[in-house]
């Protein structure tokens, strides 16, 4: 192949990865801040590690028409901060893009969620966490690692990044949405030796939305619920969605929607009929899409959003 050749070649690769980005919003814009998680090394990192890359292919499946990247082999977790670029209410949520704990559909259910958290006047701050083999806790502690690490970096540089230390919560999608009841139930103590001040600061979410959720309700024990997930009165308000035709099973949503009740959290429900899993934001005709519009809401009565 020519010189000439090979040039044209790199740079029709450059322009298609240029394009991708721009659509997708991955990897982030320079003006969408990104910060390691861990200053050295992740806890347990192994050595030798593949290559972060979207593991998509031209066999998988597109929602709402439309393609996602599915991020693999995230060794490097980071924190991405999306600030809203209008009205800024204070209020931060930490999202986990789903993904059954081995790639994270990383724009899908994450920086599509991030887009419009900024359209509520809601700071957005995604979570790159570890994948593959990450969870569900206790299998592995790196993703819940990540998980509370990311909540005392959001309160310590809460002032900074313009946002109440108070009002911080957390959004999980699929396994993610585990994520986000597993930091809701394990947050008294860190699983990983303290790194710095970060560290001292408290790593419970303000609140929970926990959406389409895996891990919950165990299949191969007659939905029980996951021993390993348990509320007290001290876990934060949820917000729950999921389809009853969800082929991950509904029960995940109702099993935890009840634990959080016996232990008297403040939690609403919402089941749909149809919609399947894996829909993210992306709208459709299905009611189960108009979920963002039914959590907004939810966070103006439980104020963590103003009234309006």
């Amino acid at each position: 192949m020519s010189a000439r050749r090979v040039l044209v070649l790199v740079a029709a690769v450059a322009a298609s990865a240029a394009l991708l980005s721009a659509q997708s919003g991955w990897p982030p814009a320079a003006d969408r801040p990104t910060i390691n998680i861990w200053p050295g090394a992740a806890p347990g990192a192994p050595a030798n590690v593949a290559a972060e890359k979207d593991m998509t292919t031209a066999k998988d499946n597109l929602i709402a028409g439309k393609p996602l990247i599915r991020l693999g082999n995230v060794s490097v977790p980071t924190l991405t901060l999306y600030k809203p670029r209008g009205k800024n209410t204070g209020a931060a949520v930490v999202v986990f893009p789903g993904g059954g704990y081995s790639i994270l559909a990383i724009d899908l259910e994450g920086t599509e969620v991030c887009d419009w958290l900024n359209s509520a006047g809601v700071t957005c701050l995604l979570l790159k966490y570890r994948v593959p083999n990450t969870g569900p806790y206790p299998k592995s502690a790196a993703a819940l690692q990540d998980a509370q690490r990311a909540m005392g970096l959001a309160r310590q540089h809460a002032a900074e990044w313009g946002i109440d230390p108070h009002r911080i919560g957390v959004l999980g999608f699929s396994a993610g949405g585990h994520l986000a009841a597993a930091i809701s139930t394990h947050y008294d103590k860190r699983l990983y030796d303290p790194v710095d001040a970060a560290d001292s600061l408290s790593c419970r979410p303000d609140f929970a939305v926990v959406i389409y959720p895996g891990y919950l309700a165990l299949a191969d024990k007659n939905f029980a619920a996951n021993a390993d997930i348990n509320p007290t009165v001290d876990t934060p308000p949820t917000f729950i969605v999921q389809a009853e035709d969800d082929p991950v099973h509904v029960e995940n949503a109702l099993v935890y929607f009840q634990q959080l009740k016996n232990a008297k959290v403040p939690a609403e429900l919402h089941v749909y009929a149809q919609g399947g899993h894996g829909y993210g934001l992306r709208r459709t005709a299905l009611p189960v899409t108009t979920w963002p519009q039914s959590v907004v809401t939810w966070l103006h009565t439980i104020k963590i959003l103003p009234a309006e």
